[in-house]
């Protein structure tokens, strides 16, 4: 990247820091260490420090109201960002966030996510970059520049191997020296000396039996003392588990309160002689630290004192999706659809009418707006050229109270009096912490009554449930469907009932048109002894379930009428979310039956898979085009009307490799036994391991088609850089990745046979030539040496491949590691 770290070394702010921390006693120092509530650290006016808020996200800023009435631009997923392997765009992204942090009153924003696709189950595929840490780094590099430029702090996580969510809270992951600083730490590493973050957030997960808020060897010797990081280091949510174990081990805040391990429980350890008072003072520097860098110290001058410019947020996240589309397969040119020749589109799928934006989970924001695949391409169209059919539903359970629901929320006190009022988006309330209606505290609270009414698309029986811990009273018309509690069961994960499956509850037969009086009804669950003060609860619905055959034909039957049909498959939340890990990769429902059915009816047919992370797509070879859009952010419709009638190309490239089926996958497990997850595979995850056991994916790490087409006619190499010139062979402006791998002469058994080093892209015009210029990281020839416990360089002859993908190679030089 061209672009350098904020260097934010000032003597003055220092100073400022230093003084706030001799103005505070043991016990403000304690309680500064410990969340007040959900999102924010407390201020402590005598010494000038306002309340430091934070917030989630990787693809949009929740703000402290999770709630449609405060909403946010929700940009693509973060693999949809890795996808087009362009930093520059990952700093933009980054920029538009601030914005949206600053606009929220946020200060520091709890990404990015930089775990690595280490099993295609893994639950969080889609909220991570890579398969690959070098590209991770790199995204996550330009991402955390972009905010912290625009004066918000970025809190990278999870550090470290939190690769799956199956007893995330209590899973110690058995990783070896050489993988754990090879593949696991390096994105951290990276990011932690080329962007110079303000922020860590350590993980729930054990590593080799030490639970990652209190390791000291991770945290203390290799984040603060080998890698220089001077941010603060804050807990996952209900991850501080001690109180002198994690102090000692370098975490400076336990979040969320009111409730944690610090604070009043902190000051005794001190007094008792358990916890050092150095140990606090080092944990309250790295936050009025923070505090200054953010702005919110009085007497210490921000990092940053001049804004980038505003950014227009719907423009860039419907660039980003572009971008972030892989076409990984073309046959006969079938893309991009010509509209001037095209008299129908056949629309068919549920996700191309309601629209999968975004993945489940702690990611999730209410997006200012939804441009859904109907809405794009009826947009770009002319009146009457877009014909829709549903095909097959993907869902086989329940889902969020959605369209046709109109609903809001009577907070009520114990005495049944109104203390306040909300809105209910998609029948779902998550109030956490201080996220509540105005007038309403956690004390207060009593019953939530949801009141509105469903108007019903489709006459026939509909399934209505709940999702959340406590008691309801579910009515529709005059039919009460349940009245009576849902209580925890023996999950460690206090997150499961939010995130969790959704209950059925009962059915009403409905008339589509007419409108239907829903009333839910629903009474706080308090646990004792709980962490967190949290209300979370959903309004499930599920449509009349039609025939499946029925509703394959009537897609068949739209195919056959048109000159193009676009099939739109999709995952859902109960397949996609953080809290569990998938089971398999196959796509919900009979979408893999519709799609052959379509296939069969019109040789023109197009399949968008809108998906976080793969699925086995049995019927590739079948269709026309296949068109990866994972979850596209909020203006995905709109991007993928232009990726499909041409008026933007496809950029993306895969950043993690797309397996034919899971058995086929090299490494899979994500369940542990005992308590623990042995990464036996060592170093070979992803590509390495596909390389390594010899299977040949769907798709490679790396593929991905434009509209135009490239030859490579030269490459110069060093073991430092690679200058490769390239000619745009094709009749449009395209944009091509430059992708360069380093493999060993001799790899031996304990190295990969080849790894990214380094990649760019770059633009021409038809027939025109350009040289780009590819830095080469030195990491690529260099393993961890276990016995010296540092990196060594491995002497001898690589090969330097440059192409399209990992296995599209172009043109090859050989060089000497030494030089």
């Amino acid at each position: 990247m061209a672009a350098t770290p904020i260097n934010d070394a000032d003597p003055v702010r220092e100073a400022a820091v230093e003084a706030a921390l001799g103005a505070l006693d043991l016990d403000t120092k304690a309680r500064l260490l410990s969340g007040q509530d959900f999102w924010s650290l407390p201020a402590v006016p005598e010494i000038g420090l306002r309340s430091l808020v934070m917030s989630d996200g990787p693809i949009g800023v929740r703000g402290v109201r999770w709630t449609a009435d405060d909403p946010s631009i929700a940009l693509p997923s973060p693999t949809a960002l890795a996808a087009t392997w362009d930093p520059e765009l990952a700093r933009r992204a980054g920029v538009l966030l601030a914005q949206e942090a600053r606009r929220k009153g946020v200060h520091v924003l709890l990404a990015p996510t930089v775990n690595l696709h280490r099993s295609p189950l893994g639950g969080r595929h889609f909220e991570c970059y890579s398969e690959d840490p070098y590209l991770t780094g790199e995204i996550g590099t330009g991402y955390v520049r972009g905010v912290q430029s625009g004066g918000v702090g970025t809190t990278v996580k999870h550090f470290v191997g939190n690769d799956a969510e199956t007893d995330r809270f209590t899973v110690d992951n058995l990783i070896a020296p050489r993988p754990l600083r090879e593949l696991y730490l390096a994105p951290f590493e990276a990011i932690v000396r080329n962007a110079h973050p303000w922020g860590i957030m350590t993980a729930y997960n054990t590593v080799n039996g030490t639970t990652m808020t209190e390791h000291r060897y991770l945290v203390n010797e290799v984040l603060r003392g080998e890698w220089h990081f001077d941010g603060f280091n804050v807990s996952d949510w209900t991850a501080a588990r001690s109180t002198s174990g994690a102090v000692l081990g370098g975490l400076d805040v336990a979040m969320p309160g009111p409730v944690t391990p610090y604070g009043e429980p902190l000051a005794a350890a001190v007094r008792a002689g358990e916890v050092p008072a150095s140990a606090v003072d080092g944990a309250v520097r790295n936050v009025l630290r923070l505090a200054a860098r953010v702005g919110i110290l009085d007497g210490a001058p921000p990092v940053v004192t001049e804004l980038p410019p505003e950014t227009d947020g719907r423009e860039l996240a419907r660039e980003i999706a572009r971008r972030a589309f892989v076409l990984v397969r073309n046959e006969g040119g079938a893309l991009p659809v010509d509209p001037a020749k095209t008299r129908k589109v056949a629309l068919i799928g549920a996700a191309a009418r309601d629209a999968r934006i975004l993945g489940g989970g702690s990611a999730t924001v209410f997006p200012t707006q939804v441009v859904s695949p109907l809405d794009g391409l009826a947009a770009a169209l002319p009146d009457g050229a877009v014909s829709y059919a549903l095909g097959a539903d993907p869902s086989g359970r329940l889902a969020t109270a959605g369209p046709g629901f109109e609903l809001r929320a009577v907070c009520r006190d114990k005495a049944g009096r109104t203390i306040g009022t909300a809105s209910v988006p998609g029948g779902r309330i998550q109030w956490v912490g201080s996220d509540l209606p105005d007038g309403v505290t956690h004390e207060t609270l009593h019953t939530i009554e949801v009141t509105g009414t469903f108007t019903p698309r489709e006459s026939g029986e509909h399934t209505f449930g709940t999702r959340g811990l406590g008691g309801f009273r579910l009515t529709v018309g005059e039919q009460v469907l349940f009245d009576g509690d849902e209580l925890p069961g023996d999950e460690a994960d206090p997150f499961a009932a939010v995130f969790g499956a959704p209950v059925e509850r009962g059915t009403a037969t409905l008339t589509a048109g007419e409108p239907v009086a829903i009333s839910f009804e629903y009474t706080v669950f308090k646990s004792p002894g709980a962490r967190l003060q949290a209300i979370g609860f959903s309004l499930m619905h599920r449509d009349p379930q039609r025939d499946p055959d029925e509703l394959i034909a009537e897609a068949v039957a739209a195919a056959r009428e048109a000159d193009t049909a676009v099939v739109v498959v999709a995952t859902t939340e109960e397949v996609e979310s953080e809290g569990f890990d998938r089971k398999d990769l196959r796509l919900p429902g009979r979408q893999d039956d519709l799609v052959h059915a379509v296939a069969a009816a019109n040789p023109n047919t197009v399949v968008v898979v809108n998906a976080g992370s793969p699925v086995e797509l049995p019927w590739r070879e079948d269709v026309a085009a296949v068109l990866l859009s994972w979850f596209p952010g909020q203006e995905g419709g709109a991007a993928l009307a232009d990726v499909l009638l041409g008026a933007a190309e496809p950029g993306g490239r895969l950043p993690t490799t797309w397996p034919a089926a899971l058995e086929d996958a090299p490494v899979r497990r994500v369940e542990p036994d005992g308590g623990e997850l042995p990464y036996e595979e060592g170093v070979f995850i992803g590509y390495r391991a596909w390389d390594r056991a010899g299977t040949t994916p769907a798709y490679p790490f790396g593929h991905g088609l434009g509209y135009t087409e490239w030859s490579y006619e030269s490459l110069q190499a060093t073991a430092a850089a690679a200058t490769v010139r390239i000619r745009n062979t094709g009749s449009r402006t395209g944009r091509e990745t430059v992708q360069v791998y380093v493999a060993p002469s001799d790899p031996g058994t304990d190295r990969a046979a080849r790894q990214l080093a380094g990649f760019a892209t770059a633009e021409a015009a038809p027939g025109e030539a350009v040289e780009v210029a590819v830095a080469l990281s030195s990491r690529a020839f260099e393993t961890w040496d276990e016995t010296a416990d540092t990196w060594a360089r491995r002497p001898g002859t690589y090969e330097i491949r440059t192409g399209r993908s990992l296995t599209d190679t172009r043109l090859t030089a050989t060089v000497d590691a030494a030089h």
